[in-house]
């Protein structure tokens, strides 16, 4: 209790509203645990795809939960039933909620209908993480691969989204060909 004005200041995190926009987590903060988590990983893993696929598989999880809270904080929430939008929503409203700004670019690859590339020039995810030179090929942005292809899956857009080194870090969407099927329903 704070003796001046009589009230508690302990408020629960359970008590805040979910509709907050404002992120609680710091950047060090956040760049040390998931250095921590990285580190961790890499000890109990043999190669580089392992360790890949284990941020990949966390950031799974986080798009699971991603996609209830975003739902929840929509004022009119409708589900989306256009790829090229639900791909802007990703890249805008998804990302700036969790790095703070939009990603760099949205581009669809012009050999294939139905991939498509989000671009991060220089993702958070990187930039504090020191990778000894035995493990250079190491792109933690897998972890965002993993957030991605979750949200995508769950939103009724199946696909696959693997992180590769490409101007930055490119997440590489490959939809499936029952996706492209439902699009062309939709024109």
């Amino acid at each position: 209790m704070d003796s001046r004005s009589g009230k508690n200041k302990n408020i629960q995190i359970l008590d805040r509203p979910l509709s907050r926009g404002k992120s609680d987590v710091s950047l060090s903060c956040f760049a040390f645990l998931f250095s921590e988590y990285v580190q961790y990983c890499t000890n109990r893993v043999m190669t580089i795809p392992d360790l890949q696929n284990k941020l990949a598989k966390i950031g799974n999880d986080v798009g699971f939960h991603l996609v209830e809270i975003l739902n929840y904080r929509e004022k009119n929430p409708k589900r989306e039933n256009k790829l090229i939008n639900t791909l802007l929503f990703v890249k805008g409203t998804v990302w700036k909620s969790l790095f703070g700004k939009e990603a760099d670019k949205l581009e669809r690859a012009d050999d294939d209908e139905k991939t498509y590339l989000i671009i991060e020039n220089e993702p958070l995810v990187n930039r504090f993480i020191s990778v000894p030179k035995d493990k250079s090929s190491l792109n933690c942005a897998a972890f965002m691969g993993g957030i991605v292809e979750s949200l995508l899956n769950h939103t009724g857009f199946p696909c696959k989204v693997t992180a590769h080194w490409h101007k930055g870090s490119t997440l590489l969407i490959k939809f499936e060909d029952s996706v492209m099927q439902q699009e062309k329903k939709n024109m």
